[in-house]
């Protein structure tokens, strides 16, 4: 009988300890940013056109897309960095009128082609737009900043949010009167990339463009046991 006592009483003496354990534990979410020059743009453009039928918004819209891709071609950018992003074509209908059940009725078609680039040299990325203009975009879909290769500064956002969460967890032990221990369990978190602060750089003939700074972020989560 001794025996099947002794055997409950060792694991509910090991759940204990292991309870206890886990009680003494801090959790901590230490962040940091870096921020980085962009060294690559992106910019979608292309062309909308309207006309009787939707063959002849076709023809239109794609006589005007060949300018703007010899365009393209002309600055050197590599095909690797041209994308189509948008094909469309659709009815144009007559303005609506109030006070009528009559059908809306189609007055002609439109097609837009988009296309999305990569320039991997900002400071022409101006005079690029101004191209693409001249050889007939009639749209242009915003244009975005990025790091092409950003690990350097991720790396250095890492190890200053892993200081910050050493800094809050000795805070918070010293508050509490205990001693921070080891590390348990360190995990990177998801973060949203941060905003791209501009700064306006450029100016000529072509449009001004500030490719300002971009805002690298990093978020951990450490847990340490207590001593």
């Amino acid at each position: 009988m001794r025996a099947v006592l002794f055997v409950p009483l060792m694991l509910a003496l090991a759940g204990t300890a292991a309870a206890d354990d886990a009680a003494r534990r801090i959790t901590v979410v230490g962040e940091a940013e870096a921020e980085a020059v962009p060294d690559l743009a992106t910019v979608s453009a292309g062309v909308t056109t309207r006309a009787a039928t939707a063959a002849e918004a076709i023809s239109a819209g794609s006589e005007t897309m060949a300018a703007v891709f010899a365009a393209i071609e002309a600055w050197g950018i590599e095909r690797r960095d041209v994308q189509t992003s948008q094909l469309n074509l659709g009815p144009v209908f007559a303005p609506y009128q109030d006070n009528s059940d009559a059908a809306p009725k189609v007055v002609g078609f439109e097609a837009s082609n988009l296309v999305t680039l990569r320039v991997r040299a900002i400071d022409r990325l101006g005079a690029v737009i101004d191209a693409l203009a001249g050889a007939g975009a009639n749209q242009l879909q915003g244009v975005s900043f990025e790091v092409s290769d950003p690990r350097a500064q991720f790396d250095a956002a890492r190890e200053r949010a892993v200081a910050d969460a050493r800094g809050k967890a000795e805070l918070f032990a010293r508050a509490a009167g205990v001693s921070l221990g080891p590390v348990v369990t360190i995990a990177e978190t998801d973060r949203s990339p941060g905003p791209i602060l501009m700064r306006a750089e450029a100016a000529s003939a072509a449009p001004p463009i500030a490719a300002g700074t971009v805002t690298l972020g990093a978020q951990v989560e450490i847990v340490y046991a207590l001593e």
